[in-house]
C-alpha cells in the first residue's frame, strides 16, 4: 500500500517571539510581522495562481499580542478595561495593525501600567486567509476556475476562528489554552472588513468611532449639507467628508458624484483627526440589515453608535414629528435570539440618554416641563414583520400594552442589543412617522411634508449627542455596564 506524503509547508521568517514594555515598539513588531506575512502570501499567490499545482503548501500566520501574569492586577476599579481578570496567559491574534494602531498602543499601554509585565510579540498559530492577504488589484478567483483546489496550496478562511464566541461569553480558549484578550480574532476582524467594504462601499479606514444609523436616504442630503459647512469651517475640526465609493473631499465646493450602482448600506463619514468624526450609515429597513450593520462594524471598536429612525407613535398625545428617546426595548425581532435571548435586559445607559436629551434641548431650545411636548421616554418595541397590521392585532397590541410601549420600529433595538452584546455603547431616538393604532397611517403627501420638516432638525440632534459624546473621557463613556465578570482586557 502507497503511502501519500504530505506536501512541504512553506512559511516565512518572522521575528522570534520578544517581550516588549514599549507599547509603540510592540505595534511596530506586530506591523513587521503583519507585513512580512502579507507579503509572503500575496507574492506566492500571484506566483503560482495561473500556473499548476505547487508541490508545496504556502502558510503565513498572523502576528499575535501575549501576556502572562501570575498575580491579580492592582488597578483602578472604576475601569472597565486595560487589565485581564486574573493570573493566567492571555492572548490574541492580529490583523491589520496599521489600521488599528492608535487602539493597540492605547490598550497595550494599559495591559503594561497595570500589570507591570511586558506583552510578548511573536507570530501566532494561526493562519492568514489567503483571502484577507491578497488585496487591491489581485482577485483570489472561485473555487473551480484554477487547475488545483486553493484550499490543498493556501489557507482559506475558517468558521472555527471566525465567530463571536468570545463576546457571546462561550468559555473560550485559544488551542494552547491562552484566554482571550480582546473581543475578536483576527479572522474575524478581517471577515468585517471585507464584508464592509461590500456592503458600504467605503474601506474601513474612513469609518468614524461615532456611529449615526438611519433607515432613510433623506437624511444624507443633511448630512452632506452639514458637512460641507464644517468643511469650510477652518475651527469646526472636521477634515474631510469621505461619500460612497471612497469618494473624498476636503474642498467644501468639491463636487460628488453619485455611483451608477449603489451599495446595500450607502455610507458617509465626517472625518476629524484620531477618527473622533461621525460616520452615518443607512441600513435600510428591517432587523436583518441592522444586525449585518452592527456585526461587522463592531471591529472597529466605535465609542457610540445612535439609532436615529422612524417609527410609529403607539400614543393617541403623539404627534407627527414628535421624538422618542428609548429606555427600553420589546425585542420581537428575532434575529438575535440566538446570541443574546429576549430574557436580557437591554439597560438604558446614562452617558448616552444625557447626551441625546441635552441635544433635543439644544435643538429644539426648549428644556424641562416645555420639552416633554415634544419628546417622550420610554419603551421601543422593535419588530420583525413591518405589516403586523394586517394581521390580528390582538396579541401585538396587547404585548405594546403590557410593554408600556410608545414607539414602534425594525432597527432599534437589534442595534440596542448588538450593542450590548459587543460591549458599543448605544442609544436610540426617534421621530414619530406615523400612528397606525390612531388612523394616521403613513401615506405618500404626508409623508413628504413630515421628512421636509423634520429630516434636518433630527439629524442634528444626533449630530449634537455624538458631539456631546466625543468630550467625554473614553473611561466614563465605555463603562462597566456593559462588561461582564471576566471580560477581556481590551475594549
Amino acid at each position: 500500500m502507497t503511502q501519500t506524503s504530505k506536501p512541504q509547508v512553506i512559511s516565512p521568517e518572522v521575528p522570534n517571539p520578544e517581550a516588549f514594555r514599549d507599547a509603540a515598539a510592540a505595534v511596530a513588531r506586530l506591523r513587521e510581522i503583519y507585513d512580512i506575512s502579507v507579503r509572503f502570501l500575496t507574492e506566492q499567490f500571484e506566483e503560482k495562481v495561473a500556473g499548476p499545482k505547487p508541490d508545496a503548501r504556502y502558510r503565513a500566520f498572523y502576528p499575535e499580542i501575549r501576556i502572562e501574569t501570575a498575580t491579580f492586577a492592582q488597578t483602578d476599579s472604576r475601569l472597565s478595561f486595560g487589565h485581564v481578570a486574573g493570573p493566567g496567559t492571555y492572548s490574541t491574534t492580529v490583523t491589520r495593525p496599521d489600521l488599528f494602531e492608535g487602539y493597540l498602543k492605547q490598550q497595550i499601554s494599559l495591559l503594561i501600567e497595570n500589570h507591570d509585565e511586558p506583552v510578548i510579540i511573536g507570530a501566532s498559530e494561526t493562519p492568514m486567509p489567503v483571502h484577507f492577504a491578497v488585496t487591491g488589484e489581485v482577485t483570489v478567483p472561485q473555487e473551480g476556475s484554477l487547475e488545483y483546489t486553493l484550499r490543498d496550496v493556501f489557507d482559506v478562511p475558517d468558521l472555527a476562528t471566525t465567530n463571536d464566541d468570545i463576546v457571546n461569553g462561550v468559555d473560550f480558549h485559544y488551542p494552547d489554552g491562552s484566554s482571550p484578550l480582546a473581543p475578536f480574532t483576527a479572522q474575524r476582524i478581517d471577515y468585517s472588513l471585507a464584508r464592509l467594504q461590500h456592503y458600504t462601499a467605503t474601506r474601513a479606514e474612513y469609518f468614524q468611532n461615532h456611529v449615526l444609523f438611519t433607515n432613510y436616504q433623506f437624511y444624507f442630503e443633511e448630512f452632506e449639507g452639514f458637512a460641507r459647512a464644517m468643511l469650510a469651517d477652518k475651527d469646526s475640526g472636521y477634515t474631510a467628508f469621505v461619500a460612497t465609493g471612497n469618494q473624498v473631499i476636503t474642498d467644501p465646493d468639491a463636487a460628488l458624484v453619485m455611483p451608477e450602482k449603489m451599495p446595500q448600506m450607502p455610507t458617509y463619514h465626517l472625518c476629524r483627526e484620531g477618527g473622533s468624526g461621525i460616520t452615518l450609515v443607512n441600513i435600510g429597513v428591517g432587523p436583518s440589515n441592522a444586525k449585518t450593520a452592527t456585526d461587522h462594524i463592531a471591529v472597529l471598536r466605535p465609542h457610540a453608535w445612535l439609532m436615529v429612525g422612524h417609527c410609529a407613535g403607539l400614543r393617541n398625545s403623539q404627534r407627527l414629528g414628535d421624538f422618542v428617546l428609548a429606555h427600553g426595548y420589546l425585542r420581537e425581532d428575532h434575529v438575535l435570539d440566538d446570541d443574546l435571548p429576549v430574557w436580557m435586559p437591554i439597560p438604558a445607559l446614562a452617558e448616552i440618554q444625557i447626551a441625546l436629551e441635552e441635544a433635543v434641548a439644544d435643538v429644539t431650545e426648549l428644556e424641562g416641563f416645555e420639552l416633554k411636548r415634544i419628546m417622550r421616554t420610554g419603551t421601543v418595541a422593535t419588530i420583525d414583520n413591518r405589516n403586523w397590521e394586517l394581521r390580528d392585532q390582538s396579541g401585538p397590541v396587547q404585548r405594546l400594552s403590557q410593554s408600556r410601549a410608545i414607539g414602534l420600529d425594525m432597527e432599534s433595538a437589534t442595534i440596542a442589543a448588538n450593542g450590548y452584546r459587543f460591549r458599543v455603547p448605544y442609544g436610540t431616538l426617534l421621530c414619530v412617522s406615523d400612528k397606525p393604532l390612531h388612523g394616521e397611517l403613513k401615506l405618500p403627501g404626508m409623508a413628504s411634508d413630515f421628512y421636509k420638516t423634520q429630516v434636518a432638525r433630527h439629524l442634528m440632534i444626533g449630530i449634537r449627542a455624538m458631539e456631546r459624546l466625543r468630550e467625554m473621557p473614553l473611561e466614563r463613556i465605555h463603562s462597566r455596564k456593559l462588561r461582564s465578570f471576566e471580560e477581556t482586557a481590551f475594549l
